[in-house]
């Protein structure tokens, strides 16, 4: 009985104790022609054993990551993780830690969190960033509530360039308010044009760095019309990597930096739980989301930290509050917090480096093969081929053989033909020189 701890007596004394007969009465509340209509068609029960054999039958059939030349990216990376970070973070102190209420039994915790801070705001060039959100979309949704706060007006520019899922999640936060999101069309090849949509009622531009598509952007002379025009502008970074080898997005005039940090010390798992960066001007301070903890000295002149600013409305009185986010991603936070540590500055160059010269010679060996092009002029570690047919069709035949050949840009704009034939494929320091012959030499075979 170790997960059903209730004999039946048990559960009728509970019952009568709230005054019902049965278990039924606790649902009156939903209208009958909602209740199923006799058992659902479910497996009976089995023990625990069958259970696990089932399920790893089951799981069987899934081709993963470790298993296969792997070339999928399009905000979730594939990188190599660190003994150390896996060992350190399943630390108990780690590991059983929530959330630093009480600062005098979690500075460790605040700690961490404080230098997790300083290592996001190092590598995006921004003064100031927060103690982590969900993940890199709900971020970018909050910076744009953000930017509508500090500059109090209600068009939100997202280029055509970010992330589709990024973009949908802007939409959902902002779907009962008087927002207006504009959307860019996207554009893979040539760039886009967002300077001209920005006017006086304008409060953001956001834009994604390297776009989804995987062109590196001079962000400057977007950053300066839309200060022109009294506008803020939002750079998206989902491959956090990237800030190993790009111009940061702070340097290039960015007020408020969000992205993912699942590329650094945490692995893709299924799609989550993730790590959402945010950083910011210094000014702009007690309108960012979230929490923020500092450093300060005890009555005795010791060093400590705190939490400094916290934003959220558990915290404050509702209608001051500037997120409703109830958490942050602390232990995810902790595992970024490691890896970057481990590598300090030099390394996360040299892993940067590594990456873009994997994906240039992913691009020069796709290149070759007789009917695909690649179309990016430019890239950090992920770019978009044009195959000469549908990506889909031949991504499934290559997962077929055992090859995991990228993202179909038919899955993410469907309907629309001219991305029909596009795929987006990625290559990391995990990807091997076998790796990419075997992928050559599949599309060859199936393309010619």
């Amino acid at each position: 009985m170790r997960y059903l701890p209730l004999t039946r007596a048990d559960r009728q004394a509970m019952l009568s104790v709230i005054g019902v007969d049965h278990v039924d009465a606790l649902f009156c509340d939903v209208p009958r022609q909602g209740w199923p209509q006799g058992p659902l068609d479910l497996p009976d029960h089995a023990s625990e054993m069958a259970v696990e054999a089932a399920l790893s039958a089951f799981a069987e059939g899934n081709l993963n990551a470790a298993q296969a030349p792997f070339f999928l990216g399009a905000g979730a990376y594939r990188h190599h993780l660190p003994a150390t970070v896996s060992h350190l973070i399943q630390r108990s102190e780690f590991l059983t830690s929530y959330t630093p209420y009480q600062p005098e039994i979690s500075q460790g915790t605040l700690q961490y969190l404080f230098e997790f801070q300083t290592q996001v705001a190092m590598i995006t060039g921004m003064e100031v960033a927060n103690a982590s959100m969900y993940d890199g979309s709900t971020a970018c949704s909050e910076a744009v509530l953000m930017a509508r706060r500090i500059t109090r007006r209600q068009k939100a520019i997202l280029s055509g360039g970010l992330h589709p899922h990024y973009a949908a999640v802007v939409r959902t936060m902002t779907a009962f308010t008087d927002d207006e999101i504009v959307v860019a069309p996207a554009v893979v090849e040539g760039g886009e044009e967002l300077a001209g949509l920005i006017d006086r009622e304008t409060s953001c531009v956001v834009v994604q760095n390297p776009d989804f598509f995987g062109n590196p952007r001079d962000l400057t002379g977007l950053a300066e019309a839309a200060h022109a025009a009294g506008a803020l502008l939002i750079v998206v970074v989902t491959e956090a990597v990237s800030l190993g080898a790009l111009e940061s997005p702070g340097s290039m005039g960015a007020d408020i930096v969000v992205g993912e940090g699942q590329s650094i010390g945490n692995p893709m798992n299924f799609g989550g739980p993730y790590l959402g960066l945010f950083a910011t001007r210094q000014r702009f301070l007690r309108q960012m989301p979230g929490r923020l903890c500092g450093e300060t000295v005890d009555s005795q002149g010791r060093r400590g930290y705190v939490l400094t600013l916290s934003t959220r409305e558990q915290h404050i009185r509702r209608e001051k509050a500037t997120s409703n986010i109830c958490t942050n991603s602390g232990l995810c936070a902790l595992a970024f917090t490691i890896h970057l540590a481990l590598l300090g500055e030099e390394g996360f160059r040299a892993l940067a480096t590594l990456n873009h010269r994997r994906a240039v010679q992913l691009a020069e060996r796709l290149a070759a093969v007789p009917g695909v092009a690649v179309l990016n002029p430019a890239f950090f570690n992920e770019f978009t081929v044009r195959l000469p047919a549908p990506a889909g069709p031949i991504v499934e035949v290559l997962a077929g053989r055992e090859i995991l050949a990228g993202v179909p840009l038919s899955r993410l704009y469907p309907g629309q033909a001219e991305f029909d034939n596009l795929l987006l494929v990625c290559a990391s320091e995990m990807t091997g020189d076998d790796d990419i012959a075997d992928l050559a030499e599949a599309l060859e075979e199936i393309v010619k």
